[in-house]
């Protein structure tokens, strides 16, 4: 009997070893990455994952070979970034990830359960899918904070861009121009002059004002074009006079220039509108909020029941926005202004914040609801629509100067990162 149970036990430690060593050799150590390792497992389902994608986009791959050296450099890099990040005690908290994945579904025009639905009938698992994603943020800001402390780019640099941007498609922009002609009549007295100029001043005033440019050109104009309302129609900067070409370069839509002199007397132009030149509108709005944070000691649940009661005050007249937000809000640097926060592109907040806002009416206060930050109600103040389109070109190119660095940096911190590690690739 001691016997039998002696070789049981043997025959079932061996079945254990064997099945260990069948999920070893099924799942084994491919790469020792410092003290982490990547799984032969790991570098399959990326693998299967670029052959899926690409099978669904119709795009022709290379062998399995090329395809396992790409999947085993990414997972490399991955997990050095990794290893990097537990250094630096960086990790992706649930909130910041609800907010990308929103971010995603939002970008595809759905809202989260139905982003779930699409990805598990494709067969993607929803929990690996949030935890792939919570991966992604987490090597971006590693790499971005890396990097930026070795990126710099200069006010020189971007100013130089911006002209050469403003230069290069300045050959495609055409002008629609409006022209008046105060004229002088010939008489190129001082005391003509004077007086021409005192006219044109008028009508420059009248136009600021408001009086509708054509009707001003019919009226006053000695140009040309007056009997058209000094409407030239659309021209290339070459193909204007020579004494609008400086005056009119790098104007908008709707800009009043002048007056000017030249022999005739005093010109004032209006730029009717441009073509072949990106204008940038955003709408900015203003508002007022309430921002109570959560903590040990004050819960979601407190917190939410704490701005609704607000809501029921301010309903009653018994308290005000303003008054509420000096007492109760924490966010110190509006909380001082009654809780405005001041006309901001909406796109600066945080998802949960901006839609909210775009949901509401102007002087319409939000229900409670949670961001990143904690709990807020808000309150829309205003809209109104600005001309970003010098920003959106300096911003332009600061990007590009920056992708430029941070591609390059990147290759360098990448490589330091390989040669500073211990890698043995398991045969």
């Amino acid at each position: 009997m001691k016997l039998i149970k002696t070789l049981l036990a043997i025959t079932l430690l061996s079945s254990a070893t064997i099945s260990m060593a069948q999920v070893t050799k099924l799942d084994g150590v491919a790469i020792i990455v410092n003290d982490g390792v990547i799984l032969q497992s790991e570098i399959k389902s990326l693998i299967n994952q670029v052959k899926q994608r690409s099978e669904q986009a119709g795009q022709e791959l290379p062998s399995d070979r090329v395809l396992e050296t790409q999947a085993t450099e990414r997972l490399i890099g991955n997990i050095l970034k990794k290893q990097m990040a537990e250094r630096m005690s960086m990790r992706i908290g649930d909130t910041q990830l609800d907010q990308t994945i929103e971010n995603i579904a939002s970008e595809q025009k759905l809202n989260v359960t139905q982003l779930k639905t699409a990805l598990e009938s494709d067969g993607v698992n929803f929990s690996s899918y949030r935890e792939s994603i919570r991966d992604d943020i987490l090597l971006g800001q590693v790499e971005r904070i890396s990097l930026r402390r070795r990126i710099n780019v200069s006010e020189q640099e971007i100013n130089n861009l911006v002209v050469m941007l403003k230069e290069h498609g300045q050959t495609n922009v055409q002008y629609n121009l409006g022209h008046i002609l105060i004229s002088n009549n010939g008489d190129e007295s001082s005391e003509n002059q004077q007086a021409t100029h005192d006219r044109a001043d008028k009508v420059l005033e009248l136009l600021k004002e408001g009086s509708d440019f054509k009707r001003i050109a019919i009226t006053s104009s000695s140009g040309p074009k007056a009997l058209e309302g000094g409407d030239w129609g659309f021209m290339n900067i070459n193909e204007m006079p020579t004494l609008f070409t400086d005056v009119v370069k790098d104007k908008a839509k709707g800009d009043i220039i002048g007056p000017f002199k030249s022999g005739s007397g005093y010109h004032i132009l209006k730029v009717l509108d441009v073509k072949g030149q990106q204008q940038v509108d955003i709408t900015e709005v203003n508002a007022k909020h309430i921002l109570i944070k959560t903590s040990i000691v004050l819960s979601d649940e407190r917190a939410k029941q704490m701005l609704d009661q607000f809501i029921v005050d301010i309903a009653a007249g018994t308290a005000t926005i303003e008054e509420l937000a000096k007492e109760h809000s924490d966010d110190a640097g509006s909380a001082i202004r009654g809780g405005e926060l001041g006309w901001n592109d909406p796109s600066n907040y945080v998802v949960s914040f901006k839609n909210t806002l775009a949901r509401l009416a102007v002087d319409e206060l939000s229900k409670p609801f949670k961001s990143s930050h904690g709990w807020h109600i808000v309150k829309l103040l205003g809209e109104r629509k600005v001309d970003a389109t010098e920003n959106f070109i300096k911003n332009r190119a600061y990007q590009m100067l920056f992708n430029r660095k941070f591609s390059e940096e990147s290759e360098a911190w990448n490589k330091e990162l390989r040669d500073n590690a211990y890698i043995e690739i398991i045969d």
